[in-house]
């Protein structure tokens, strides 16, 4: 069973893979609104904003990042909605697959298609003037936890692409998650919001990867946040994998 899960998987994320080869718009159009956003706060805002930080572009990245991730996962729901309607669910129901491989190739291809994404935003950044002296395993830490929000956030995705009645609402609800870091530490320090609000900001899973990828890419001690800010990613990804199967297994009994 195992080794007929890891095949099948392989094969249908070739599939989907494919289908992102042929449509690349997708990527950039991912891509595209972090970018904007990147230019706007940088030379725009970034002059009003006072972060205590020498280099603002330095201090926004790490939400930027997790924007574009947010943005691109909203592309998972909308393919599975479109295979779910299309009917090549019974189709592959018909055959001697495994049923979870199905949803691991769209939730692999989205990992994929989202590491395009972030190295095109940091490379845009490089451009802009970002620069970090972290060494390769703090790198490595920053892509280990973007991956973790990755497949954390692409499995609550999976949920309105399998129950979603229109293309609009499978992916609509993306939009709350690129809202999230604005109420958080990712474009200004907490302690210049009102109570409640900084209350909310200081407690949220953003602030804590935000500030994780941030003290890796400044050379910071990590302490315990980077702890909990993978709490909240491990956390998330799990609560979403079962309601996830447990939709999915709904949908196809």
């Amino acid at each position: 069973m195992t080794k007929n899960f890891f095949g099948d998987t392989a094969v249908l994320l070739k599939r989907s893979l494919r289908h992102i080869a042929r449509s690349p718009d997708t990527i950039i159009t991912t891509a595209i609104m972090p970018i904007a956003m990147l230019l706007l706060f940088v030379y725009v805002f970034g002059g009003a904003i006072n972060t205590g930080s020498d280099s603002y572009v330095d201090y926004l990245l790490p939400g930027i990042l997790l924007i574009t991730i947010a943005s691109g996962i909203s592309y998972t729901a909308f393919r599975l909605f479109t295979d779910k309607q299309s009917g090549i669910f019974e189709r592959f129901q018909s055959m001697p697959i495994a049923r979870s491989s199905v949803l691991w190739a769209h939730v692999l291809t989205s990992l994929v298609a989202n590491l395009i994404s972030v190295v095109l935003v940091v490379l845009v950044a490089l451009l802009m003037g970002f620069r970090s002296g972290a060494g390769v395993l703090a790198w490595l830490g920053v892509a280990g936890i973007l991956g973790l929000f990755t497949l954390a956030l692409t499995w609550v995705a999976v949920i309105p692409g399998l129950t979603a009645k229109s293309t609009d609402g499978a992916s609509a609800f993306s939009y709350p998650l690129i809202f999230l870091p604005f109420i958080s530490s990712a474009f200004v320090p907490t302690d210049t919001m009102p109570g409640p609000v900084r209350a909310f900001a200081e407690n949220q899973p953003v602030t804590s990867i935000v500030q994780a990828i941030r003290d890796l890419f400044t050379q910071q001690p990590v302490g315990t946040g980077i702890w909990t800010a993978l709490a909240w990613c491990a956390g998330i990804l799990v609560v979403a994998y079962a309601f996830a199967m447990a939709t999915y297994r709904r949908r196809t009994s």
